[in-house]
């Protein structure tokens, strides 16, 4: 039997959801589907995957201590099409959210417990994940070092011959150990997740987070979302913008 794995996430790219569903289908192995989740459009491909599955894998942001609205659209189709057609996969959810804690996620999860409840679906329980934003720079910072690795070896060849430049090689490795450190509570409650999703079995609900100190995570989260809104115009959006004024 398969597993489908949902990116309920609406970005398109650079998704924490999409990450944390990468690393859960890399331990769960076997047969795996990837689908993904934003529109009305994707509910018939999605539900058509469900007649072979034996387990779910939901990724989904948590917004407003809550399912994303486009998700719950979709819920509603799956129980009426699990009713219809005599299914009964596993629901698990990967969940994670922009806070520290993790346990952020617990509202999350309660609704699919209520939603497969309702549907008459095993719940096989989750892992809540917080600094998931965080978290998924991280990922971004370790391709970045596995660029500037490759090219430190590139020069080191054109300069020397020598393909491994000790102090590259060492930096590589202490910032690879590092971003490995920040995702150890992840990585140790997803692959707990996996075995029990391969055995189609409960696996609970745990909560995780970046693994680092609350108040470093603040300031560098704080620093991040000044940097994101500048670039994205959230900081001075109206300030700038022309003004329409009405008639009096």
């Amino acid at each position: 039997m398969k597993t489908v794995y949902i990116n309920c996430s609406p970005k398109k790219r650079f998704c924490a959801s999409a990450y944390f569903l990468s690393l859960t289908r890399l331990f769960v192995g076997g047969e795996g589907v990837k689908e993904t989740l934003r529109t009305p459009a994707d509910h018939e491909r999605i539900l058509n995957q469900l007649h072979d599955a034996g387990a779910v894998v939901f990724g989904v942001p948590l917004y407003v201590d809550g399912i994303p609205s486009h998700v719950l659209r979709f819920l509603e189709r799956m129980e009426a099409f699990c009713r219809q057609n005599g299914l009964s996969p596993v629901v698990y959810v990967v969940a994670n959210n922009g806070f520290i804690e993790g346990r952020q996620n617990e509202p999350l999860m309660q609704c699919f417990a209520h939603f497969c409840a309702r549907a008459g679906l095993p719940f096989g329980g989750g892992v809540g994940i917080g600094g998931g934003v965080m978290l998924n720079v991280t990922r971004i910072l370790f391709l970045v070092d596995i660029g500037l690795l490759a090219l430190n070896i590139l020069l080191s060849l054109a300069r020397t011959g020598n393909p491994f430049p000790k102090d590259a090689w060492i930096s590589f490795g202490e910032n690879a150990a590092l971003l490995l450190c920040f995702n150890l509570g992840v990585l140790f409650y997803l692959c707990r997740m996996a075995r029990a999703v391969r055995r189609s079995a409960p696996c609970g609900k745990r909560y995780t987070r970046i693994l680092i100190p609350s108040f470093i995570f603040i300031l560098f989260a704080d620093i991040f979302f000044f940097i994101i809104s500048l670039f994205e115009g959230g900081l001075f959006r109206g300030w700038l913008a022309k003004k329409e004024y009405g008639r009096s």
